[in-house]
């Protein structure tokens, strides 16, 4: 078992222009422990990205919930995220795991009972769970009441548009839509993805512009065109995450995290905030 290296990522700093209001959920971070090692097929952990650690940057944005997500350096392999939940506790930390279809029900109980609400479907490289096994995951999980999180590049929407279409239960498209590279506002794809919404299953998460962006911050105005179309069409299906610790890119491009809070400033409106950073997570995760 390797020793990976203490943190060595920025835990504090200015304070975000944005206040957060209470019970501000953070619906997108990833965690690594010490003790459990990166598998075969994902990327490799640089370094550790503990609960302390990301106690410090809640307490930095002032958040008080968090949703962690499997990361891709695990696979399928759960174990880190399920001990990271039970140091968080669930009254203030829910969990979105990598499930394969042959997930028993046991199993399935036991994850619930530690906070998981739902499964991650990766269609990009390093994904541990892709899109080919995504409707029969789903009907695992759906007698639980948890839901998909589904991430591709938005520029290849109609690839996975039909199977999105036949998904039954609750669904998050990720990361704006993650368009490589960006699109405009008015792009068919993002018309599609509002009527996706408009189906009523499907919530769309504000997180990493800046892994998309070709403009950059503090302002992404690329992503954020597209963000801003989304927000003020469905407002009561849209999460915010930070994406903490930023693992997809390089060291030296690492945000600002206060940042990726504060893109909220200018891409929704103080009612529309509460929803994004309250009330919706409320609603999806049982909050």
């Amino acid at each position: 078992m390797s020793d990976l290296p203490a943190n060595t990522r920025p835990l504090d700093g200015p304070a975000p222009k944005l206040k957060a209001p209470p019970g501000a959920t953070d619906c997108h971070i990833h965690l690594y422990l010490p003790g459990f090692d990166a598998q075969p097929g994902g990327p490799k952990i640089p370094e550790l990205a503990t609960v302390e650690n990301y106690r410090q940057i809640q307490r930095w944005l002032s958040l008080e919930r968090v949703v962690v997500t499997q990361p891709n350096a695990y696979q399928r392999d759960n174990r880190a995220l399920l001990t990271a939940l039970g140091q968080l506790g669930t009254d203030s930390a829910r969990g979105v795991a990598a499930v394969t279809p042959e997930i028993s029900d046991s199993e399935l109980r036991d994850w619930h009972d530690k906070g998981v609400r739902g499964a991650r479907i990766m269609n990009l490289p390093g994904g541990a769970v892709a899109s080919d096994q995504m409707l029969e995951v789903e009907q695992r999980i759906r007698p639980m009441g948890w839901h998909l999180m589904v991430q591709f590049n938005g520029c290849k929407l109609n690839d996975y548009l039909a199977d999105l279409q036949r998904i039954e239960g609750e669904y998050i498209i990720d990361h704006i839509g993650k368009f490589m590279p960006p699109v405009s506002a008015d792009d068919p794809r993002v018309d599609d993805i509002l009527r996706l919404l408009d189906r009523g299953n499907a919530w769309f998460k504000i997180c990493a512009g800046y892994e998309a962006s070709r403009l950059g911050g503090p302002g992404y105005a690329d992503v954020g065109a597209i963000a801003k179309r989304v927000i003020g069409h469905a407002p009561e299906r849209i999460i915010w995450g930070s994406n903490w610790p930023h693992v997809g890119v390089p060291r030296e491009q690492y945000p600002d995290d206060a940042e990726q809070l504060d893109v909220l400033l200018d891409w929704a409106s103080p009612e529309v905030r509460q929803r994004i950073l309250v009330d919706n997570p409320a609603t999806l995760y049982g909050f």
